[in-house]
């Protein structure tokens, strides 16, 4: 297993170069489901000082719609990467981008009714997660928000009974989504920086830094240098091929207000030629 560095040992001058700062909701942003003051002043703070903020998350498109034009955010990748959602101020438009098409999402959205009976039965403890109603392209299953906690073998049996009916499955530190399609966090994070902020999937790798705390957060710790788990990543390392590069020493909220002044430090630490 390979064991994340600690933040403190994260390249100062990358980080001060860094173009945006993209980062989960739950359990990242938020603190025991909640946004608390510090994480939401580093939120501000860094969109403040130019940071294109991004949150990439398994969230429903109807918190996403709210997200993008209420919060100090570039825009917002929702459902595991089923679209991006961006608000264009000038225009007073948001616009919206899947990644499948709309006659397949309601396909998609009939038999994923199906799985989730299957589930269910399968899975008695399990339920529907209450934000499903706002959801567009996934199904999301509450193992540890309103429910549960459910033991991690009731967890394993929901991935298998939404991979046995065609999904893909990613467990959050709350649910487990399952959706169709081969879509995820990262390759809808890539078109979002190269349609809204300019920037080539090499640009995006290298300017780019991707805080999580949990397994659906793999394929982006995978392919960003500067990945960051918070503190509480940490209880899902054994279970993963592609830990964060770093790690906080604070958890959820505040371990990314921690990730923000670093880098904000970082910054003012190169425009004094340190």
């Amino acid at each position: 297993m390979m064991i994340p560095s600690p933040l403190s040992k994260a390249p100062k001058k990358e980080l001060a170069l860094a173009r945006g700062l993209c980062f989960d909701l739950d359990d990242t942003l938020s603190t025991g489901g909640r946004i608390e003051p510090s994480a939401w002043r580093a939120l501000w703070a860094g969109y403040e000082a130019g940071l294109a903020m991004v949150p990439v998350t398994g969230r429903p498109a109807g918190w996403c719609d709210l997200i993008c034009r209420f919060w100090p955010v570039a825009g917002v990748v929702g459902e595991n990467g089923a679209f991006y959602f961006s608000h264009d101020s000038s225009r007073r438009k948001v616009i919206r981008r899947f990644a499948r098409g709309p006659v397949q999402r309601e396909k998609d959205k009939r038999a994923l009714a199906k799985v989730a009976q299957a589930v269910l039965t399968s899975v008695p403890r399990a339920r529907v997660a209450a934000d499903q109603p706002f959801r567009i392209t996934d199904l999301a299953v509450d193992f540890a928000e309103d429910v549960g906690p459910l033991s991690s073998r009731e967890v394993d049996r929901i991935v298998s009974v939404m991979q046995a009916h065609g999904l893909m499955a990613k467990v959050s530190s709350i649910h487990v989504n399952g959706w169709f399609g081969q879509h995820d966090k990262r390759s809808m994070l890539f078109r979002f920086a190269r349609e809204r902020l300019g920037l080539s999937k090499s640009e995006a790798i290298a300017q780019l830094v991707y805080v999580g705390d949990s397994p659906n957060d793999e394929p982006l710790f995978a392919v960003f240098p500067l990945s960051v788990g918070v503190a509480n990543v940490k209880r899902y390392l054994p279970e993963m091929e592609s830990p964060p590069a770093y790690v906080t020493r604070r958890k959820e909220g505040a371990g990314f207000a921690e990730l923000v002044r670093l880098i904000l430090r970082a910054r003012q630490d190169l425009d004094r030629g340190r």
